[in-house]
């Protein structure tokens, strides 16, 4: 019997990667503006444009973008499959024949090599031949329409927290606000896509945490230096 408790976590790959990556730009991004908004001098209500400026065109960014990367993934996909299934017509046992080496140099012997190779392409060729020989499964097959809406989804709810840090700091200590719970958002974040993916929850928070803080810190420090030119 299964233990529940062991249940692998690779089934959310493809919609874990998208949200991590959606929130975790959400956030840095966002953040960075508003501080090096800040740093360079400008009032809250500048600020807050900025930060919604930053908003709004990050998730527009990210929902394109992860529709066109992961949409040419797909592409890539089915041209392989449909070229895969001519072969499959053509030549049917030079395949077989392929299939049989792949599970000889996985260990099995010759012989059960080849019959496993025999029964998977009777019960499905197609699917024997995308799994094992070019590695395109139902866990890790291109998704655009939910990669896009992941991201655009998760960035949105991401940019929104350091937006309404710097709102509620109303212009005092802005900066420091807007970085101290920034920080703590990523490491949150961290850690929960550590722990849905089954990884080490320090590592996962440590990680983002030092990404995000590097970038919020060069902002500003951008920010801080056309203030002074501008002054």
């Amino acid at each position: 019997m299964t233990n529940p408790n062991d249940a692998h976590k690779v089934h959310r790959i493809a919609w874990l990667r998208a949200a991590v990556l959606g929130a975790n730009d959400g956030i840095v991004s966002t953040a960075s503006i508003i501080i090096g908004v800040a740093a360079a001098g400008a009032g809250l209500d500048n600020i807050l444009l900025a930060g919604v400026a930053g908003l709004v065109a990050g998730t527009m960014s990210m929902a394109a973008g992860e529709y066109v990367s992961v949409a040419s993934q797909a592409d890539t996909e089915q041209a392989e499959l449909k070229l895969e299934l001519r072969h499959l017509e053509e030549n049917p046992e030079f395949e077989i024949d392929e299939l049989t080496s792949i599970y000889i140099e996985r260990g099995l012997d010759v012989d059960l090599a080849y019959q496993v190779a025999r029964r998977l392409t009777e019960h499905n060729a197609l699917a024997a031949h995308a799994r094992d020989e070019l590695g395109i499964t139902d866990t890790s097959s291109a998704r655009p329409l939910l990669a896009a809406s992941t991201s655009a989804l998760s960035f949105s709810t991401g940019a929104a927290l350091p937006l309404l840090a710097s709102y509620l700091a109303a212009g005092e200590n802005v900066i420091t606000a807007v970085a101290c719970a920034s920080l703590i958002f990523l490491a949150v974040l961290g850690m929960a896509a550590a722990r849905a993916g089954g990884a080490s929850v320090l590592r996962g928070g440590t990680r983002v945490v030092f990404w995000g803080a590097l970038a919020m810190l060069i902002t500003a420090l951008v920010g801080d230096l056309f203030g002074v030119v501008a002054g």
